[in-house]
């Protein structure tokens, strides 16, 4: 089967879950948007007053998803209140971070089995070879806020090297190496304790393949690349491939992040 062919599956596969888990009664959607309470816009759409797509729809357990389907009530369309989800998820080695790589076998979104899954975004990315922390929302200011360089949000990286990094390898990491017409710093490199060649390495910045382009510019090759942490949020014990909403405490001190680094 071809790469293109096993990600169309993938993706049908993944989007008809998502939108059978986003489906909800129409008549408790209509409650959702606040328009009547749930018995009463059960009474609505039995008298024919609610259109679905510009169908009289008179049944109130019709499945409908308020992200796809357009629902009018006496001539004037629905919007459900969105709800802002914070999520954060451990990336396995082999997924894509981008929703629109075409080329990809498994995106990392299809990971996060939620109702919200589908209109979820990446705050940054991951290359398809490493693995570890990223964080997901629906809220765009949140998202950029904490991907644009110009927030400063650190974000903690776990490096497997097939070489020792020498200090003088540090040094040029610390002070900015020039590759391919970008200037690539590391804000922090130190050794871990617990195994030979592996390095903390400390981003505020996201360039592309920039831990790699570093290493092999001192030399070295990068065996495992796997994100620890993003400001305060850590990885910690999530296993590889599963997720969870962030609490309320992680969500304010991302945001506390953000505001400081401006």
């Amino acid at each position: 089967m071809t790469s293109s062919r096993r990600r169309s599956l993938c993706t049908a596969s993944w989007w008809k879950i998502s939108t059978e888990i986003m489906s909800e009664y129409l008549a408790k959607f209509i409650a959702r948007c606040g328009a009547a309470a749930r018995r009463k816009a059960a009474d609505l759409v039995k008298s024919g007053k609610v259109l679905v797509n510009g169908r009289v729809v008179i049944d109130p357990a019709f499945l409908v998803d308020g992200s796809r389907d357009k629902v009018a009530l006496n001539g004037a369309e629905l919007k459900a209140p969105q709800e802002n989800v914070y999520i954060m998820l451990n990336k396995p080695v082999g997924y894509t971070t981008s929703h629109s790589d075409k080329h990809a076998d498994h995106l990392a979104v299809e990971l996060i089995d939620c109702l919200e899954a589908q209109r979820l975004v990446p705050a940054g990315r991951l290359d398809r070879d490493s693995e570890g922390l990223l964080i997901f929302s629906n809220d765009g200011n949140f998202i950029q806020q904490l991907a644009h360089p110009r927030y400063n949000v650190c974000k903690e990286y776990r490096v497997l090297a097939d070489k020792a990094l020498d200090a003088a390898a540090q040094r040029r990491m610390l002070n900015g190496i020039k590759d391919d017409n970008e200037l690539l710093r590391a804000l922090k490199v130190s050794a871990c304790s617990s195994e030979d060649n592996c390095y903390i390495i400390v981003l505020n910045e996201g360039r592309k393949r920039q831990i790699r382009r570093m290493l092999r510019a001192c030399g070295a090759a990068t065996l495992r690349l796997q994100r620890i942490s993003v400001g305060s949020v850590r990885l910690g014990d999530l296993p590889a491939g599963k997720w969870r909403h962030l609490t309320e405490e992680e969500v304010n001190s991302l945001r506390e992040c953000c505001r400081q680094g401006q």
